[in-house]
């Protein structure tokens, strides 16, 4: 099933896109899932690697960063939202904190579900709140989760290390992230997890600390890519990681 192009830069993108078979191991309602094992069901689209202009493209090549949109649209997975499949960073090389991401709401709004895990227990669970013009830095070694919650289309971008391959398999061994937001307004603890600390809430980044304004696009970071260095060298920005 073929998605929309998506136009940036003055050129058209094509998408990669999740389908339902691609996450159902993550998906809280399984008998909607069993409902459903026969239907290819899109569920959002992913644009990666964009760029504006050629010259942009080569300072990312050579800053090796990865600038990508996704659009989400409003649906629904049985009782639970519609959401990513969820994943994890590798650790930097020859660190012990993992790689980062950057984030920021272009259209809509998105929740987004962090978790800590160290050796198999669940430290920490932060839900953070999203609108349009808002930037989330996911810190290290926090999976991620995005949801949309919404009636209307979540589009967001993200800037990304083209250093690693994200992973997915500790996700989907539990079933999910550590909490299912159900339609509800449920906020269910997700059973296959041991130990599920109490959830709490943080607010977006202040767009300060990158030396941007409130609402200013972030892709504008390419023009002094040195602002994206902490997506590869997390020591030495621990002052960005703090929710």
């Amino acid at each position: 099933m073929k998605a929309e192009r998506l136009k940036f830069g003055g050129r058209e993108w094509d998408a990669d896109i999740r389908m339902l078979s691609d996450i159902k191991d993550v998906v809280y309602d399984q008998d909607w899932i069993e409902s459903h094992r026969d239907e290819e069901i899109p569920l959002y689209y992913m644009y990666r690697g964009l760029y504006e202009r050629s010259e942009e493209e080569k300072t990312m090549e050579e800053h090796h960063l990865r600038y990508d949109i996704t659009i989400i649209p409003p649906l629904t997975l049985g009782r639970e939202y519609v959401k990513t499949a969820g994943h994890y960073h590798p650790p930097v090389p020859g660190g012990e904190l993992s790689y980062t991401e950057i984030y920021q709401v272009l259209e809509g709004t998105a929740e987004y579900l962090l978790q800590k895990v160290k050796n198999g227990i669940v430290e920490d669970v932060v839900l953070i709140h999203a609108t349009k013009g808002n930037i989330v830095i996911i810190p290290p070694n926090y999976g991620h989760i995005t949801i949309n919650k919404s009636k209307n289309n979540l589009k967001m971008s993200n800037w990304v290390s083209s250093e690693f391959t994200s992973i997915y398999e500790p996700m989907r061994e539990r079933k999910g992230g550590a909490y299912y937001l159900l339609k509800d307004e449920t906020i269910l603890r997700n059973e296959n997890y041991t130990r599920v600390p109490e959830l709490r809430r943080a607010q977006p980044t202040d767009p300060s600390l990158l030396n941007l304004r409130p609402g200013e696009d972030m892709y504008r970071l390419i023009e002094t890519p040195e602002r994206l260095d902490f997506l590869k060298r997390p020591e030495e920005y621990r002052e960005l990681f703090v929710m």
